[in-house]
């Protein structure tokens, strides 16, 4: 069971196999404010998706270990409770080929690393509406 969390405040869920690049997204998200869950592999965040648990907003890498990202956006795709969930890919990988998968695959929009924080903020606040 995922933690408690205030009523009112999105939960998004972080998946990226970089450590470092995870927190970085975790310390600005959380003064956002929103409550941010870290997975590092795809099959961890299929797991936890898989759950009732509320999960507002994804923001996936393509290179995962276990469980590849674009695969993980298609598994979340089939999933009755996350069929509309907002999901943000987050990737090294730009090219246009996993761009066009990735947006035929559902994905609300594609954000090339290196990234700046604030303009990733800026994106989320604006699919929530604040």
């Amino acid at each position: 069971m995922l933690p408690a969390r205030d009523k009112g405040i999105r939960r998004i869920l972080v998946v990226d196999d970089e450590p470092h690049i995870g927190r970085i997204i975790e310390f600005k998200l959380e003064h956002g404010p929103y409550d941010v869950l870290l997975c590092h592999d795809g099959v961890a965040a299929l797991d936890l998706l898989r759950r009732d648990d509320p999960i507002d907003l994804v923001l996936l890498d393509i290179m995962l270990p276990r469980l590849g990202g674009l695969e993980l956006l298609a598994q979340l795709r089939r999933l009755p409770h996350h069929r509309d969930t907002p999901v943000i890919m987050l990737t090294a990988k730009g090219n246009e080929t996993d761009r066009t998968q990735a947006k035929a695959l559902g994905a609300n929009d594609f954000i090339v690393k290196p990234f700046s924080p604030k303009r990733l903020l800026a994106r989320i606040d604006e699919i929530f509406g604040v």
